[in-house]
C-alpha cells in the first residue's frame, strides 16, 4: 500500500486531530501533577494518597498503549479513535466533578485508559495518512506532544489552578476536545472491522503485558514512598511484574505465534532498535528534568507551582518557535546530525545545573533551559523520521505503540531512579557536612553566638530560646546545603544518562533519501 503524495483535506483533518489527542493526552500528567495538593484538599484524600491521582492515570496509559495497534486494526483506525476521544473527553469532565477520593482515582484510571490510546494513534496518523515529503512536518508537530506539554503542563495547572480553581484543569479538555472530535469524524475513512482478528487475538500477550506493565508502573509509582523492597507490597508487585513481563516476551517472541500482541521483532531492525534506546533514554532524562526542576525550586527556594511554571515554560515555549523549521533541515541536513547535535545540547544543558547554590533558582536556570529548548526541538522530529524510515505499513501500528511505550516506561524509570537518588545523596552529603558544624567546634560557636545575638536584637528576650532557634537555623542550613549538591548530582545523572542517547545514536546507519523531500 502506497501513500498518495497529494495530501487530501481529509487527511490533513484527520491527522490534525490525532495530533490533537496526543497532546491533550501528555499534558494531562503534568497539568494534573501541578494541582495535586489542591485536588487532594477538594476531594478530602491524604497526603499520602495523593499520588494514586496521577499513578491511575498512568497506569492506565501504559496498559492500552501496547493494546492500540491490535485493536486498531480489529475496530478500525475511525471507530476506536473516535470513541476513545468521546471516552476520554467524557472521563475528564467527569473528573472534573468527582466528590471523593474513591471516585477520582477510577475515573482518573479511566481517563487513563482512553488517553493513552491517543498517544500511538496521532503518531499512527502521521504515518499512514501522510506522504514521505509531508512526514517530517508530522513528525515535528507530533514532537511538540513529547516535549512541550510536559514543559508547558505545570506553566498551564498552575495558572488554571489560581485563577479557576483545581476542576476546571479537567474542563479544559472539552474546548480542543470538540475540535479534535470534528476533524476526526470528517477527517477519517470508514473501514470494515476485523471482529475475527478479536476473537483470534493474542489474549497471552494480552493479559501478562497487562498485568506485568500495570504492576510495573506501580511499582515505579510507589517505590521510593514505601521505602521500595523494604515494603511487602513493592516486594510482591515487583514479583509479578517480573514473571508477567518475561512471560509476554516469551510468549511474543515463540515462533509459532502467528498473531503477536505487539510485532517485538521490528527491535531487529538497526535503526529502530537503536532510536527506541535513544528515546527510552531520553524520555528518563525528559520525565526526571520535568519532574526535578519544579521540585529543586520549591525545595530550595520556596517557588510556588506558579512560578516555578513561568521557569519550565522556558523550556516549552521556544520549542514553538524551533520545531517548524525541523522538517526543513531535515531535507538539507542528515537528520542523524540534527539528532547529535541536539543530544549534546540537551545533555549540556543537565551538566550546567551540577553545581546549584543558594544564588541558582528560576533566573539562573534561564539559559540552560534555552539550551534544552532547542536541543528537544531538534531531537524529536529527527529521531521519529530515523525510527520510522522503512517500516512497512503492515507494521506501522506496532512501531507507533513500542515507541510511544519505550518513552513513557523510560520517563516512569527515570522519575523513580531520580526520587530515590536524591534521598540518598542528600544522607550522603548531610553525613558529610555535619561532622563539620558540630557544636563543640569553634567556627561552629562563632556562628551560634552571631545567631544567638541576631535574634536576641530582633525581640526575642530569653537566651535559652535564642539559642535553640539558632540551632534549629544552623540544621536547617546545613539540610539546605545538602539538597543543593543532592539536586547538583541528580542534574549530573541526567546527564550521563544522556551519554548513552548519544552512544546509540553513533550506530545509526544514514537513512535512504534522507537530506530530500523524501524522506523513505
Amino acid at each position: 500500500m502506497s501513500t498518495p503524495e497529494k495530501v487530501s483535506p481529509r487527511n490533513l483533518a484527520a491527522v490534525a486531530g490525532g495530533l490533537i489527542g496526543a497532546f491533550m493526552a501528555v499534558l494531562n500528567i503534568q497539568v494534573v501533577n501541578t494541582s495535586l495538593p489542591d485536588i487532594q484538599g477538594g476531594i478530602g484524600a491524604g497526603l499520602d494518597d495523593g499520588g494514586w491521582i496521577s499513578t491511575a492515570y498512568l497506569i492506565g496509559e501504559i496498559i492500552v498503549i501496547p493494546l492500540s495497534g491490535w485493536l486498531t486494526s480489529v475496530f478500525s483506525l475511525r471507530r476506536y479513535l473516535i470513541t476513545n476521544t468521546v471516552l476520554f473527553l467524557f472521563f475528564s469532565a467527569a473528573c472534573g466533578l468527582a466528590g471523593n477520593f474513591p471516585e477520582m482515582v477510577t475515573l482518573r484510571a479511566l481517563q487513563g485508559f482512553s488517553g493513552g490510546v491517543l498517544i500511538p494513534l496521532g503518531l499512527l496518523c502521521v504515518m499512514t495518512l501522510l506522504p514521505n515529503r509531508v512526514r517530517p512536518t508530522g513528525f515535528a508537530v507530533f514532537a511538540l506532544s513529547a516535549t512541550f506539554a510536559p514543559a508547558i503542563g505545570p506553566t498551564i495547572g498552575g495558572a488554571i489552578t489560581d485563577i479557576y480553581g483545581w476542576r476546571y484543569i479537567f474542563f479544559l479538555n472539552l474546548v480542543p476536545g470538540v475540535l479534535m472530535l470534528s476533524a476526526l469524524v470528517w477527517g477519517l475513512q470508514p473501514a470494515p472491522m476485523q471482529l475475527e482478528k478479536f476473537r483470534q487475538g493474542d489474549w497471552v500477550g494480552v493479559i501478562t503485558m497487562a498485568v506485568g506493565l500495570g504492576t510495573l508502573q506501580t511499582v515505579l509509582e510507589e517505590g521510593n514512598k514505601d521505602d521500595w523492597f523494604g515494603s511487602v507490597f513493592i516486594q510482591r508487585l515487583s514479583v509479578i511484574s517480573a514473571i508477567s513481563l518475561i512471560a509476554f516476551l516469551v510468549q511474543e517472541l515463540r515462533p509459532g505465534n502467528k498473531t503477536p500482541l505487539v510485532n517485538l521483532r521490528l527491535l531487529a531492525l538497526r535503526n529502530f532498535a537503536f532510536s527506541s534506546i535513544t528515546n527510552t533514554t531520553l524520555g528518563f532524562v525528559l520525565y526526571s528534568a520535568v519532574y526535578l526542576i519544579p521540585l529543586y525550586l520549591a525545595v530550595a527556594h520556596g517557588y510556588s507551582a506558579e512560578q516555578a511554571g513561568l521557569v519550565m515554560a522556558w523550556i516549552g515555549l521556544p520549542q514553538l518557535l524551533i520545531i517548524p523549521f525541523s522538517p526543513y533541515l531535515m531535507r538539507r541536513i542528515d537528520p542523524r546530525l540534527l539528532l547529535l547535535a541536539g543530544l549534546m545540547l540537551f545533555t549540556i544543558s543537565s551538566f550546567m545545573n551540577m553545581n546549584l547554590g543558594p544564588d541558582d533558582s528560576g533566573p539562573q536556570m534561564l539559559l540552560p533551559n534555552l539550551i534544552r529548548a532547542v536541543g528537544q526541538a531538534l531531537v524529536f522530529p529527527s529521531m521519529t523520521f530515523i525510527a520510522t524510515a522503512g517500516i512497512p505499513m503492515k507494521d506501522a501500528g506496532s512501531a507507533s505503540v513500542l515507541f510511544n511505550m519505550l518513552r513513557n516506561l523510560g520517563g516512569a524509570i527515570g522519575i523513580a531512579v531520580v526520587q530515590t537518588f536524591i534521598t540518598n545523596r542528600e544522607k550522603f552529603h548531610s553525613a558529610i557536612i555535619t561532622p563539620n558544624v558540630s557544636l563543640l567546634n569553634a567556627a561552629t560557636q562563632q556562628r551560634l553566638q552571631m545567631l544567638r545575638n541576631y535574634f536576641m536584637a530582633h525581640g526575642m528576650n530569653d537566651p535559652a530560646a535564642a539559642q535553640q532557634q539558632a540551632i534549629h537555623l544552623l540544621g536547617v542550613t546545613v539540610r539546605l546545603q545538602a539538597d543543593y549538591f543532592a539536586y547538583g548530582d541528580a542534574f549530573a545523572l541526567l546527564g550521563a544518562v544522556m551519554l548513552v542517547s548519544i552512544a546509540a545514536t553513533m550506530c545509526l546507519k544514514k537513512v535512504v533519501g534522507a537530506g530530500a523531500s523524501g524522506g523513505h
